[in-house]
């Protein structure tokens, strides 16, 4: 019998015939006749007539007996079949609703399903729609105030400035390209003494230094990367900025220049700049700074300075008092082919990596006091013009001055040293009065020079 489509995992339910039911009840009937004609039979066979009597009344009564016993057998079958024909019924009615519900929820599972997936969407084009409209508004606020930048009104200008400025704190994924704009700007030819361009272009450094300073959250703008080579800046101000990677190439710093209480992240380029005054005081710098064929005209100071990664100031002047007092040099730090032109003071500086200053010009006294040196010191070929300090200085690695030249007073008073210094060769003027390291050699060369050998 094949399966039902509907109930896969029962037989199906089969109709009994009537003849069944008529074959059992001809089936009761011939047993109670046979058992009626076996007992009569046997009540034939009594000899006595009252006897015989009583017995064929009990075989009739039993005859009866097994025909109504069968007759209620085939009826407590039949009402067993319908009980379990019930029974099958409702367990199927019951199967025939668990499957309708688990459609009924397969469907509402499914359109809950085709409804959330369009409200996605429709949540995604709402949003993008969203995002074309900001970008639309964004792209024109951005194009009106860079339109206001090259106005030729100053005061228009700068309100192109401060409409930058608010669009980038509103969208920090524009500050970069705000910055950039605004960098561009500075490094645009200015007009000269021209007194309104003047304040535009300070207006546009404050914008760009403000928000480069981390101690005020609501203002920062972290990461921005500063490219102002070729620049002229007036009175620039980047004291307590951050400054990421900035480049200052040949830029024309004119006025008093502040980098004070800044931190460099990543290379400091400031190569080929010039400055009237600057400082570097407390600066803090997690790599190289780059001052190489650098002038500063007037006072320069670098005092309290970190300056982990080094510093390379090769071929610079330095025409003004100059300060690293306290200074500290974890790495290399070059100062070769440098001219101090004024006093220059490295007092209780401490280098941690090594030091060359081979054919650096000192115009003004030099002063080492107290300074430490970890790794080699290289004052070879140095021109000291007036009086060399190097009182309670340490040397701990090689510490090397040979062919140098000292003009003025040279005093080594309480200086230590960890290997014999060099000084191959040195000169030291007749006259000044002078302290060598202990150990040191002087030989008497002319009428105006002495000269230091090795030993």
């Amino acid at each position: 019998m094949a399966v039902a489509a509907d109930e896969p995992a029962e037989r199906q339910l089969r109709v009994m015939p009537w003849w069944l039911v008529l074959v059992g009840l001809l089936l009761a009937a011939a047993l109670g006749w046979l058992v009626l004609d076996l007992l009569l039979t046997e009540a034939d066979r009594a000899s006595q007539p009252d006897t015989r009597a009583t017995l064929r009344i009990d075989a009739i009564r039993t005859g009866l007996t097994v025909v109504a016993g069968t007759g209620g057998g085939l009826a407590l079958l039949l009402a067993a079949r319908r009980q379990w024909i019930t029974e099958r019924a409702q367990r199927h009615q019951e199967s025939v609703a668990a499957r309708d519900q688990a459609h009924r929820d397969r469907v509402q599972a499914h359109a809950e399903s085709v409804a959330e997936a369009a409200q996605r969407q429709q949540d995604r084009q709402s949003t993008a729609a969203e995002h074309d409209a900001a970008e639309r508004r964004l792209t024109e606020l951005y194009t009106r105030a860079v339109d206001l930048l090259g106005n030729d009104s100053a005061a228009v200008r700068l309100g192109g400035l401060h409409a930058l400025e608010r669009l980038g704190q509103d969208n920090p994924g524009q500050r970069p390209t705000i910055a950039a704009v605004l960098c561009a700007y500075l490094r645009m030819p200015a007009p000269d003494d021209e007194p309104r361009e003047t304040e535009v272009r300070r207006t546009a450094q404050r914008v760009l230094t403000r928000h480069l300073r981390a101690d005020d959250d609501a203002t920062y703008w972290p990461k921005v990367v500063l490219d102002l080579s070729g620049a002229r800046l007036v009175d620039f101000d980047a004291s307590g900025c951050t400054l990421t990677n900035a480049d200052f190439t040949g830029t024309v710093f004119t006025g008093a220049t502040s980098f004070a209480d800044a931190t460099a992240r990543g290379r400091l380029a400031l190569g080929a700049a010039s400055f009237d005054d600057v400082t570097f005081e407390d600066l803090a710098a997690d790599a190289e700074i780059v001052l190489d064929d650098a002038h500063v005209a007037g006072v320069a100071t670098f005092a309290g300075a970190e300056l982990v990664r080094g510093l390379s100031c090769r071929r610079s002047r330095f025409a003004g008092p100059t300060s690293f007092r306290r200074s500290t040099f974890d790495q290399s730090t070059s100062f070769d082919a440098t001219r101090f032109e004024d006093s220059a003071t490295f007092q209780q500086a401490e280098f941690f990596g090594g030091l060359s200053m081979e054919h650096t010009d000192f115009g003004g006294p030099a002063n080492f006091r107290s300074a430490r040196f970890e790794d080699m010191a290289l004052f070879r070929w140095t021109m000291f013009g007036s009086e060399a300090l190097f009182e309670q200085t340490r040397f701990t690695n090689a510490a090397n001055f040979g062919r140098a030249r000292f003009h003025g007073s040279a005093s080594f008073d309480g200086a230590q040293f960890g290997r014999q210094p060099l000084v191959d060769q040195a000169r030291a003027a007749v006259g000044p009065q002078h302290v060598w390291p202990t150990g040191a050699v002087v030989e008497q060369l002319d009428d105006e020079w002495l000269l230091l050998v090795d030993r």
